[in-house]
């Protein structure tokens, strides 16, 4: 068992803090498409609209499981648990299920912006894991 740090870094609080905000974005995104929130749809491509309209539920479970494991992956990093980890994981997971189902519905995707997104998931996971390792997380 790996000795729990009485320290914790800086950068952990710099890193938690930002990426609370980053995933507390995706769930506003997340549910105000799915209260279908005219200001929200407004911007919406009408074949962004009727993909969202007729999306499976296995899709919008997925898009689910992403922005709230990672909110709480977010949320366990910054109270230095464990648990941020499987939370990144399973956001992970989420995030993979939304775009097989945005590539298979053909919804025109932003690439560097779905890039983006997968890069801060992967460094969430990858910077939990290391302060798991090191002892930061308990």
């Amino acid at each position: 068992m790996t000795e729990v740090s009485s320290k914790t870094p800086w950068h952990l609080w710099a890193v938690g803090v930002l990426s609370l905000l980053w995933n507390a974005i995706g769930c506003y995104i997340y549910t105000m498409t799915m209260l279908r929130d005219p200001a929200m749809m407004a911007g919406a491509p009408p074949e962004v609209r009727e993909a969202l309209d007729t999306a499976p539920v296995w899709a919008d479970s997925a898009w689910a499981l992403g922005v709230w494991a990672a909110l709480l992956g977010s949320i366990f990093l910054l109270l230095r648990r464990n648990w941020a980890v499987p939370a990144f994981i399973v956001s992970l997971i989420g995030l993979l299920g939304t775009t097989i189902w945005q590539a298979s519905a053909g919804i025109p995707m932003n690439v560097p912006q779905s890039a983006m997104i997968w890069v801060i998931a992967l460094f969430l996971l990858w910077y939990a894991w290391t302060m798991r390792r090191r002892g930061v997380l308990r």
